[in-house]
């Protein structure tokens, strides 16, 4: 805050700032919530991280910002936070939201048909012909993990990872055409 009338500045008392701070919060914390409900239509608990994200940005900036104008500075910081987290939790989706609009039917998991059974068990077979660095590669990818997730955890290059895989993929490949 800059420094008010008849106040020591907050460089002779440590805490001087803080308490200008703490004395705003009492008096505007109130107006400040209003203010972004009215500018933001949003669940409580944005509005509140919001508001909270401000103040914590005021007493940051405390120095620069004038006692005068901190209202409008807190709510336009505020506003401006609130609609970042609106736009943060539209891209994210959790999966909670997901089971909620399609129901149940993205439990359901189709039934494979005999014959990809068949395949399936077939290819697995030719996996236990490959060297074991090699069946661990396609596991692993298999599973998910990346090349630089699978060159951590095996203590090797990335593309240790990918020549590997290339050789594993070549090798089912030709196992296949037998």
């Amino acid at each position: 805050m800059r420094e008010l009338p008849g106040s020591t500045t907050a460089r002779d008392t440590g805490d001087a700032g803080v308490r200008d701070v703490a004395e705003l919060y009492d008096e505007l914390s109130k107006r400040l919530e209003q203010i972004v409900r009215i500018d933001v239509r949003a669940p409580d608990p944005v509005i509140e991280d919001a508001c909270q994200f401000a103040w914590s940005r005021l007493v940051h900036h405390r120095d620069r910002v004038d006692r005068d104008s901190s209202l409008a500075w807190l709510a336009r910081t505020a506003v401006h936070e609130a609609l970042k987290l609106i736009r943060r939790d539209g891209r994210d989706l959790s999966l909670e939201a997901v089971l909620e609009s399609s129901g149940d039917a993205i439990l359901r998991l189709r039934e494979p048909q005999p014959d990809e059974l068949v395949i399936a068990r077939e290819r697995l077979a030719q996996i236990s012909f490959l060297p074991e660095r090699q069946q661990r590669f396609l596991w692993m990818h298999g599973l998910g993990h990346s090349y630089a997730e699978m060159a951590r955890s095996t203590a090797c290059t990335r593309r240790t990872v990918e020549r590997q895989l290339l050789r594993a993929k070549h090798a089912v490949r030709g196992l296949e055409a037998e």
